[in-house]
């Protein structure tokens, strides 16, 4: 979907990496708001952090459809069997 379509206040999920844990990724909800930094702008609220909403990043307007592009990229979770 086209970013400029997105007005503040709507929810959006993105697929987003932990910086801290390599090969760590999740389905994440953000928030879309008025970017702070850049009136006129748009941006994510995720973390407590604001993210540029540009079309570089991938956001879906449901969870259903993040977490299908999420398995499409990163496999479906595979669950250990610890008492197997």
């Amino acid at each position: 979907m086209d970013y400029h379509t997105y007005r503040p206040g709507d929810i959006v999920y993105v697929i987003i990496r932990n910086p801290h844990v390599q090969g760590a990724a999740n389905v994440q909800e953000a928030a879309v708001v008025n970017n702070p930094d850049h009136p006129g702008e748009l941006a994510l609220f995720l973390y407590e952090t604001y993210y540029p909403l540009t079309d570089e990043i991938a956001v879906f307007e449901n969870e259903a459809e993040a977490n299908q592009e999420f398995e499409s990229i990163f496999g479906s979770p595979e669950i250990e069997d610890y008492y197997g």
